[in-house]
């Protein structure tokens, strides 16, 4: 079975989002055909409050799916179609906008380090007008897969006999927490057609054999083709975000929240939006 090789390491940039919620974008800036289905992947985090309390007030999205999770802390989201609740730590928000979302995801105040990841996905062509759909995915119904030095969280995907909770997603993408032992050395089994990328959030590792250059905390590792992704954690150990989906190779329009194929799809969302007559069904 082939390997994948390292195409390219990403270290993401700073960036101040929402109100004011600082936060590492690890990808997002333009070059959606590198990691395409995916769109965005933010990484954020601080023990200090002030970095993230201003948090993301009421904005719209269509087009995409949003996938929040929380490592530690707490997030409050509603919407305009009357879903609320709280994600807390270890729970995961997966959110189709479809046809059209108005929502809210603010933070609490969290002792400790606050941090998480929400991930953009891109919707197909076919897709983007579908019915919005909202889960919340609680902590004890992710299930794990224990290899040799090893485990996965599967949030969405499957891994050997082991099958996440998100099902019946549109791209069928994998989202993956991966944690490994000091020093431990591994191979994961993906599927050959899909875009695989690796970000690191804890430890350091590497994930080509051929070279030495490792990735760590904040770091994003892209990957070439191949059906296996060799993995080498470092001295403290490593933990790791995988999202691997199969690349829709279609145009993008986007422009902040919403994403389209085209630029007049994307002029007549933010027109609809003005007018009042973004929301076309309420979630399914």
């Amino acid at each position: 079975m082939k390997q994948r090789k390292i195409k390219t390491i990403l270290d993401g940039n700073w960036v101040i989002e929402g109100a004011g919620v600082k936060l590492k974008r690890i990808f997002g800036f333009g070059d959606t055909e590198l990691t395409d289905p995916f769109l965005l992947l933010d990484n954020f985090g601080s023990s200090n409050p002030a970095d993230y309390i201003a948090g993301f007030p009421w904005h719209p999205h269509r087009g995409i799916e949003t996938i929040t999770y929380m490592i530690e802390g707490a997030v409050e989201h509603k919407d305009s179609l009357g879903n609320s609740g709280v994600i807390k730590s270890g729970q995961v928000q997966w959110m189709t906008a479809g046809s059209g979302i108005i929502h809210q995801e603010m933070p609490k105040t969290y002792e400790g380090n606050m941090r998480g990841f929400q991930l953009w996905a891109n919707l197909p062509k076919k897709h983007k007008m579908t019915g919005p759909r909202y889960r919340d995915i609680r902590a004890g119904d992710i299930p794990e897969y224990k290899g040799e030095g090893f485990k996965i969280k599967l949030i969405c995907g499957d891994y050997g006999d082991v099958k996440g909770p998100a099902r019946d997603i549109l791209t069928e993408p994998w989202f993956f927490d991966v944690q490994a032992d000091p020093g431990a050395e591994f191979t994961l089994k993906v599927r050959p057609e899909d875009n695989v990328l690796c970000c690191v959030f804890e430890g350091k590792g590497r994930f080509d054999k051929e070279k030495k250059q490792e990735a760590g905390p904040g770091q994003l590792a892209v990957l070439e083709e191949g059906g296996a992704v060799a993995c080498s954690a470092g001295p403290e150990g490593l933990r790791f975000m995988l999202m691997a989906g199969k690349p829709l190779k279609e145009p993008v329009a986007w422009s902040g929240p919403i994403v389209m194929n085209t630029d007049s799809e994307l002029r007549k969302a933010f027109e609809e939006y003005r007018k009042g007559t973004f929301i076309k069904a309420r979630f399914s």
